[in-house]
């Protein structure tokens, strides 16, 4: 409407400078009169006598206009005042359902948290076992931060750790990725929060308030792409309810992944904000700033981060070679990545993993390539996207080839200059898990097992088809995908993008934030296809980019513009379904989901682990304060944040060195002999080891993925019968052996703690042949 007020009022001034120019005498009308023969005086009388008359007309007709202009400015004054405060309410109110969707989302958080682990009721032990899948590793750098003398003194210690993995001194900040915890512990500090919270609720807190972050950033980059905050409400409902597929937060709060893509979240919605066209010089320079902050902190606090950016990276490539987003923009965006990653590389204590990242070398490849193909127009004249459809198109892919080839070159010379460690190693995982290629590693077997690392099951689909969210989202991108086809058809044809578009034109695959979502989902749902843990960086957005389709007019009014629809006009249809789908798909989620999560929240769980509670009671009473213990990494992270005692792995995948550890600690579930185990143990300064009886009877139906099965085969004690496999060896399995107490396995180890759950066995340094 502003739009139309402005040129209402453009057409009203000039039809006002027109009448002026009219009224007023031209100037070549008294030439002549001035050259030709004198006339008599009476007729210069009557003549003058008109002039005057002409004159006194001439000034009340410039009056009158002069009047009606001032009336009208005074209209469009008073409409643009108008329209200014009905922006300002909107944009009020909009932030205010945003932050409150923000806030109700964390106090739900907070609520379910409690009631499931009986969080409040709990001791700090029991509170700390809460933390599982090893994510308690994490808290536990967070109290030793806060029990140092100082912040200082703490920060010193984490650079050069020898408490933790035995007979190794690690950079724990730099390993392990533990900005949050230094941030967080620098404030509990500041703040002075001793007297106020007790740390573990601090920290608990922190993480739901960036949840808060995450969902408000959701609703604000959906709001942004629809111009209506119902659809920002719509997309964190969907959210919510998908809960399960959307965040990890509910069994494991520690977890990198918590931490980091709230600020992932961030960095879309600014992205989407700096790519619009219809934003003010000030706003986009907002965007681009915390674009600039968001994209460093995500690199910062996780070290998978620059895989996802990469992937972001390949969007922004596909929009530029397609000339859909100016080259301005996207020039600032490569600033903004290479500013991170020298920052974040400088943070980070020069990371190799940066300089051979995927995301860098896409960077190199596309700076290199904008500015050859610079060189080249400079010299031969001829513009890269210039002349037939078909030479367009050979110039695009020989465009790809030069971003890539160029990139490949990058990283290949990197990796031979600065060795990367696990570089070889992404890559054979990858041939084994495509199927190029077959192998008996038991690391590379252990991470294709891993539950995040295999395909999706149907469950996934069927409970995002139950929320209603999947067919909607198909509808959304179906429409949006043809339309960004048709703008990519028109562009490789030498038409013009329409920069600013009208909501008759019909064309939502014109917008570069639309085009650059389509995208970004295209490819997070391609690889969560592949990867079962990529759901988490799809989903939400998934419930984002579905929320605001059937929120937006554009969306609907571009079906009908393909449809060509005359018997309703399709400006009011497209703003009456804009408004009435969303309606009746919230009113049915409340209604089907809202007893649901009033239920989740009332109903007291039960979550107790008195065997694990007794085993580290145990491991703090009886063991000594420097023992080293082995088992399997997922407990030991759990003993090392409740006990402090020293280990012989950690659990993180992300780490080759620390995987082969474990491999070493997981020998005790192999067929090996008791000397081979020993020989294991002491190499690694082991003093205690722990045996789990869940993992040494382990029955799954998938037998290929228990831990014992992967160590025989990595052991070479299997034999293929008809398709069956079977493990064979002329030792027994260790852990079933060694609880029968007798020679040679009391020889090297002797029980002192056992319950239903656990076996602890005392590594003798000394060995005594009993038989």
């Amino acid at each position: 409407m502003t739009e139309l007020r402005g040129r209402k009022t453009g057409i009203q001034e000039g039809d006002a400078d027109s009448e002026r120019s009219q009224a007023e005498p031209e100037p070549q009308t008294e030439g002549p009169n001035e050259a030709g023969t004198a006339s008599s005086g009476a007729g210069d009388d009557a003549q003058q006598q008109r002039s005057d008359g002409g004159e006194k007309e001439d000034g009340g007709q410039r009056q009158e206009d002069s009047n009606t202009s001032g009336a009208s400015g005074k209209t469009s004054r008073r409409s643009s005042t108008s329209g200014f405060l009905q922006r300002v309410v909107r944009v009020f109110f909009g932030c205010l359902a945003a932050v409150a969707c923000g806030v109700l989302y964390a106090v739900y958080l907070s609520t379910y948290h409690d009631r499931k682990f009986w969080f409040s009721t709990r001791q700090e032990l029991e509170r700390e076992i809460t933390f599982q899948d090893g994510s308690g590793l994490y808290y536990y750098y967070y109290k030793q931060l806060l029990e140092a003398p100082s912040f200082e003194r703490g920060f010193y210690e984490l650079m050069i750790d020898n408490r933790t993995v035995s007979g190794q001194t690690i950079n724990a900040v730099e390993r392990l990725s533990l900005y949050p915890e230094l941030i967080l512990s620098f404030v509990y500090r500041v703040t002075g929060s001793q007297d106020i919270v007790e740390p573990i609720y601090f920290y608990v807190g922190a993480v739901f308030g960036l949840q808060a972050v995450y969902v408000t950033a959701l609703f604000v980059c959906s709001w942004v792409m629809s111009g209506t905050w119902v659809a920002g409400m719509l997309a964190v409902a969907w959210y919510v309810i998908n809960r399960t597929d959307t965040t990890k937060v509910d069994h494991a709060l520690p977890l990198r992944d918590n931490w980091a893509l709230p600020y992932f979240s961030c960095q879309v919605a600014a992205l989407t904000g700096f790519l619009s066209n219809n934003i003010s010089s000030a706003t986009e320079m907002f965007c681009y700033l915390t674009m600039s902050a968001s994209t460093f902190t995500f690199l910062l606090v996780w070290e998978h981060s620059h895989y996802v950016l990469f992937i972001q990276g390949l969007c922004l490539f596909l929009l530029d070679s397609f000339d859909l987003v100016p080259s301005r923009k996207m020039a600032d965006i490569h600033k903004v990545y290479l500013s991170s990653l020298f920052l974040a590389y400088l943070f980070q204590f020069q990371n190799p993993t940066l300089l051979s990242s995927p995301l860098l070398s896409l960077l190199i490849g596309s700076v290199l390539a904008r500015y050859f193909q610079l060189f080249s127009v400079f010299v031969s004249q001829q513009r890269m996207k210039m002349g037939p459809l078909v030479a367009r198109v050979m110039k695009l892919f020989l465009h790809f080839h030069l971003v890539f080839t160029t990139g490949i070159t990058f990283s290949y010379l990197v990796k031979k200059l600065i060795p990367v460690s696990d570089g070889d190693f992404i890559l054979k995982f990858l041939e084994v898990k495509f199927g190029l290629n077959t192998t008996t590693d038991f690391v590379t077997n252990l991470l294709l097992c891993q539950e995040t690392l295999q395909s999706p099951g149907q469950d996934l689909f069927l409970r995002l088809t139950q929320a209603s969210v999947l067919p909607f989202y198909f509808l959304v991108l179906t429409v949006c995908l043809l339309s960004t086809l048709q703008t990519i058809y028109r562009r490789l044809s030498g038409q013009p993008m329409k920069t600013n578009l009208r909501l008759e034109d019909g064309r939502i695959g014109e917008q570069p934030e639309v085009i650059y979502h389509v995208f970004h989902t295209l490819l997070f749902g391609g690889l969560t296809l592949v990867f079962d843990g990529m759901k988490y960086l799809w989903t939400p957005y998934v419930c984002m980019f579905t929320a605001f389709g059937v929120c937006s007019p554009d969306l609907w009014m571009t079906v009908f513009k393909w449809l060509k629809l005359r018997s309703i006009h399709p400006v009011v249809l497209s703003l009456i379904l804009s408004t009435a789908v969303p309606t009746i798909i919230g009113f049915s989620l409340w209604r089907e989901y809202c007893p649901r999560v009033l239920t989740d929240l009332s109903e007291l769980q039960e979550f107790y682990d008195p065997d694990t509670v007794e085993l580290i009671s145990w491991i703090r009473s009886q063991a000594p304060v420097a023992a080293v213990f082995a088992g399997s990494p997922q407990l030991l992270g759990t003993v090392k944040l409740c006990s402090g005692s020293a280990v012989t792995t950690l659990p993180l995948y992300s780490d080759i060195n620390l995987l082969r550890r474990s491999e070493d600690s997981y020998q005790v579930y192999a067929m090996r002999s008791a000397e081979d185990i020993y020989k294991i143990l002491t190499s690694q300064k082991t003093n205690y080891v722990i045996i789990e009886e869940s993992i040494c009877t382990e029955l799954t139906l998938n037998k290929g993925c228990r831990i014992k099965d992967l160590l025989d085969i990595a052991n070479g004690h299997v034999v293929y019968d008809k398709g069956e496999i079977y493990s064979f060896s002329k030792h027994g399995r260790f852990c079933h052996e060694i609880k029968m107490n007798y020679s040679p396995y009391t020889n090297y180890f002797t029980r002192v703690f056992w319950n239903r759950s656990y076996h602890v066995y005392k590594v003798n340094s000394v060995i005594s042949f009993q038989y």
